[in-house]
């Protein structure tokens, strides 16, 4: 989809700027800032600005171009303290993976900035900082990054818990764009992006400007099934929270905003059974019970202070909810993790410990996990059966996932403290 977009924009704004960008007045290499030993230009900068106003960038103001370059710098600049250099193969395997974003050879991209008054050297000067910040994000943030086992289960229960959504409320606005007229169309688009703060706001210009007859209504859809939607705009639409707007999107003829009014959605078939994990004592006092639970802080604990037990007192399950004594689930029932509970049964007495408490689909994926394997690696080679819709991302899969946004985040906290320790001034 970005691919698509990208080129599309490309082609929307060489459209509508053909003759070329006019540039402010002045010394076009008067410094406007400088950053610990290096300089930002007003010709950079307005390099820049024209530059993300090509790829339709929401951050192509002046304000939000000029710290983008900054950044850069400060990127340069940490990649020079670690004795990094991007080489000329590695800039030119950057610019020709930009390109193809927008499904373009690097000489055919260049020209298109070109005809809009984007240098050469500006493209390549925005990729070398990427790619040198790439190589310091790799050396210093990756080897700090680690994601542990019980970070993976909690982001698997996170996923089990969370509905998924299975049915969307919309409201739509197609703006015509017909040939020649693309780059305006955008630029409505992009304007009501921007301006749009309510569903109110939103249905006030699609009554105003949309091509449909859902316009007289204020671009309202009917609740629809997700899977109703072509699969390209499902991505989009799961991406928004309710009161959103979406970014511009290019069909044929049209350019077309979404604004998402309401979700529904159901949890996934068993997420709501629990698989429990406890131990169960038999003692003959509660004042032996209340000694060993006191001494106790995990299942771990108790089972060292309950060594001189014979074994038929001491017991450790992992059952269903539904295959645990009614009593004891009820019991279980208000524990926590590692807590215990000391009750009377008949002549003697019962300490249960609550070891960990899972839903049932994740205990289930881990027993599942290693079979799976094997099958995939001994298989006879035939193509593997598609994940139903209701099937757990794997673990390895969403342990990818956790650790490319843990570098994300480590790479920005390191990029915001270089800014925090840089000597930023202006002339």
């Amino acid at each position: 989809m970005r691919r698509i977009l990208l080129g599309a924009a490309m082609a929307a704004m060489l459209a509508a700027n053909a003759g070329g960008p006019a540039f402010a007045q002045g010394n076009p290499f008067q410094p406007l800032v400088y950053v610990n030993d290096s300089t930002v230009t007003r010709y950079e900068l307005e390099q820049r600005i024209r530059f993300l106003q090509i790829l339709r960038a929401p951050d192509a103001d002046p304000a939000s171009a000029e710290q983008a370059l900054i950044d850069d710098r400060l990127r340069l600049f940490a990649a020079q303290q670690l004795g990094i250099t991007a080489s000329d193969e590695q800039i030119d395997a950057g610019l020709a993976e930009f390109a193809g974003r927008a499904n373009m050879g690097v000489e055919e991209f260049i020209q298109a900035l070109s005809q809009a008054g984007v240098e050469r050297q500006a493209f390549r000067d925005f990729v070398a900082a990427g790619v040198a910040w790439r190589e310091v994000v790799r050396q210093r943030v990756v080897p700090q990054v680690q994601v542990g086992d019980a970070e993976l289960d909690q982001e698997m229960q996170r996923l089990i818990e969370t509905p998924r959504i299975t049915h969307v409320a919309l409201s739509e606005l197609i703006i015509p764009a017909p040939p020649g007229q693309e780059g305006q169309a955008m630029g409505l688009a992009e304007s009501l992006v921007r301006n749009v703060r309510s569903e109110a706001d939103f249905a006030a210009a699609a009554r105003q400007y949309s091509a449909t007859p859902s316009a007289g209504n204020g671009g309202r859809l009917p609740w629809t099934p997700l899977e109703n939607l072509p699969p390209s705009l499902r991505p989009v639409i799961l991406s928004m929270k309710p009161g959103q707007i979406s970014q511009p999107l290019t069909v044929e003829g049209a350019v077309v905003l979404f604004f998402l009014r309401d979700s529904r959605g159901s949890l996934r078939p068993g997420a709501r059974e629990q698989v429990l994990d406890y131990v169960r004592l038999r003692l003959s006092s509660a004042a032996e019970a209340n000694r060993i639970a006191a001494l106790s802080d995990s299942c771990a604990d108790l089972f060292v202070h309950a060594r001189d037990l014979p074994p038929g007192q001491i017991q450790r399950q992992t059952l269903a909810q539904g295959r645990i004594p009614a009593g004891e689930a009820l019991r279980l029932a208000v524990l926590d993790e590692n807590e215990t509970t000391v009750v009377g049964q008949g002549g003697a007495v019962e300490l249960l410990m609550l070891c960990k408490r899972q839903p049932a689909l994740l205990a289930e994926q881990a027993v599942q996990e290693e079979p799976a394997t094997t099958a995939a690696e001994g298989g006879d080679g035939g193509e593997q059966a598609a994940p139903g819709p209701d099937a757990l991302p794997d673990r390895e899969e969403l342990r990818n996932r956790i650790f490319a946004r843990k570098v994300g985040q480590a790479a920005d906290n390191y990029l915001a403290e270089l800014r925090a320790n840089a000597i930023i001034r202006r002339p």
